[in-house]
């Protein structure tokens, strides 16, 4: 694991919230984690903690070595203590959970990047890597969608308009063609959804796209339909532009990818093993006593 100290909201970093059990391994306490990674409800909290004893399964670990039920007292008013439900969580734990995080909470984007568990992925293909990175690209940019509908109909944008507001961004961002000319460039059948059909780098220039239009929105205050539509287009020009002067491949040009359906299947078919180094293998467990 890498020692950089991660940096979160309070005045205690991750490396400073780390205890120590009884068997001499490093833990650390689910409940003083939520809030160091942006949850504000225990109950969403421990929703990505299953998902994460679930990841440590398919790893091919122990998830008993890594997630440990325990109490946590809370003192209330006049003194009283109330026993909360709580994890004891190893190092690995934590690194499981930030990857099943919500990548939308700056606080779990901060912890992916934080965490480099001392691990190898056995026989995982670039292929199937590529498949993990794509996969998790379309997942943001379809809660970024989510995003930016809502922002639209904040700044004004009617139902019936939302066809028109969403081309505009794809007209900015391909030269000029909208969703359906793009699936017609690229034969994609018209049943599809388009973004489905996106590689990685077309997914990241779409979803950056959103990001900044949905910025856009609320920066410039913008209150009525057509200029919203207008906003958006001019930020998918300007991401073009910005493609352009990188030398980028333009977007309408880039081919389409095999439907993310096949990708999440197959994904789902071969789950990665991940092989620990003894000491974060051993988890909550520390090292075995000697005879």
């Amino acid at each position: 694991m890498t020692k950089k100290t991660l940096p979160v909201k309070g005045t205690r970093s991750f490396e400073e919230l780390k205890e120590q059990n009884e068997h001499g391994a490093e833990y650390w306490s689910a409940r003083e984690l939520q809030p160091a990674l942006g949850y504000k409800q225990w109950r969403r909290f421990e929703d990505t903690v299953k998902r994460a004893v679930t990841a440590c399964t398919q790893s091919g670990n122990n998830p008993d070595y890594h997630f440990a039920g325990a109490g946590k007292p809370i003192k209330g008013g006049k003194g009283a203590v109330q026993v909360v439900e709580d994890y004891h969580l190893s190092r690995f734990a934590c690194y499981l959970i930030a990857q099943n995080g919500d990548s939308r909470k700056a606080e779990i984007a901060e912890a992916q990047k934080y965490f480099a568990i001392q691990a190898r992925r056995q026989e995982m293909s670039d292929v199937l890597a590529a498949d993990v990175e794509r996969l998790e690209i379309r997942k943001q940019t379809s809660e970024e969608f989510k995003a930016l509908s809502g922002a639209a109909r904040e700044a004004g944008v009617q139902d019936r308009m939302f066809g028109v507001f969403h081309d505009a961004g794809y007209k900015g961002l391909y030269g000029g063609i909208g969703n359906t000319a793009i699936k017609q460039r690229k034969e994609i059948p018209k049943k599809d959804n388009l973004m489905d059909r996106m590689d990685a780098t077309e997914l990241a220039a779409n979803q950056f796209r959103m990001t900044q239009t949905r910025d856009k929105l609320a920066q410039d205050q913008v209150k009525n339909s057509q200029q919203a539509v207008r906003t958006h287009e001019a930020v998918g020009k300007e991401i073009r532009e910005a493609i352009k002067r990188i030398g980028g491949v333009m977007p309408e040009n880039i081919p389409p990818a095999e439907h993310i359906k096949n990708v999440e299947k197959r994904i789902k078919d071969t789950p990665p093993l991940m092989e620990l180094e003894e000491k974060d293998a051993k988890g909550l467990i520390g090292q075995d006593d000697k005879e």
